[in-house]
């Protein structure tokens, strides 16, 4: 497919851009293409991951504006020239207003570490040790206005460790992020997942609770391996 054709994506992000990293990867063999990455801090390393892969960079820093709503309006006019069609949340370290959420409502997609609605916000992997918690993992979801509680999509899990640390936690969460999130987007970009009536949908019918990462793989398996046939 050729790149015009694909799906235009913007993906915001804050800092290393490690899952910006990994939808870049993956969009060679997807339904997406990352139109532009942007930024609210001019020092983000994911600015020069973007750059790398010659994919356009903007930066709109947080500290030139008066308040979120200014921010919100000028992050507006600056995707407008791309056309994107969905908007990925990796690593944005910001709170969006109403006004932004409603501009792309139902084409927003954040990844968060934990099994949501567990530990919105910060410090999740630090929280869940505090909690004494089995498992861990991570949660992609439609961007509401309310922080980390939009409709989930997918979710995937890992057994706590009695040695494991807040360190090792989010290192082994990342490399879950890293295979679920370029599979979300992707599934975005085909129409399976999609938004309606403010409920997330997949393949047309409303989700009860979160599809399972490992759940999803084997089902794109089984698809890839009938279209084979």
């Amino acid at each position: 497919m050729a790149d015009s054709e694909k799906f235009p994506i913007a993906v915001l992000i804050s800092g290393r851009g490690t899952n910006l990293k990994a939808l870049i990867d993956y969009q060679d063999h997807s339904l997406y293409q990352i139109a532009v990455v942007v930024s609210n801090n001019p020092d983000a390393e994911g600015l020069e991951v973007a750059q790398f892969a010659g994919i356009a960079t903007e930066v709109l820093d947080s500290k030139g504006f008066d308040d979120r709503e200014a921010y919100d309006q000028a992050l507006v006019k600056t995707l407008a020239p791309y056309s994107v069609k969905a908007v990925i949340m990796a690593g944005f370290m910001r709170i969006l207003t109403k006004a932004f959420i409603n501009e792309f409502e139902g084409r927003m997609l954040n990844i968060h570490p934990s099994l949501l609605p567990k530990y919105p916000g910060l410090h999740t992997h630090e929280r869940t040790l505090e909690a004494g918690d089995a498992e861990h993992g991570l949660s992609i979801h439609f961007v509401t206005e309310e922080l980390d509680a939009g409709p989930l999509l997918l979710q995937a899990t890992l057994d706590i460790e009695d040695d494991d640390t807040a360190d090792t936690l989010k290192s082994r969460v990342q490399k879950m992020e890293h295979e679920a999130y370029p599979l979300a987007v992707n599934l975005l970009a085909r129409g399976d997942f999609a938004y309606q009536n403010h409920q997330a949908c997949f393949r047309g019918q409303p989700l009860k609770g979160p599809i399972m990462l490992n759940k999803l793989q084997a089902l794109m398996q089984q698809h890839h391996a009938s279209d084979a046939h």
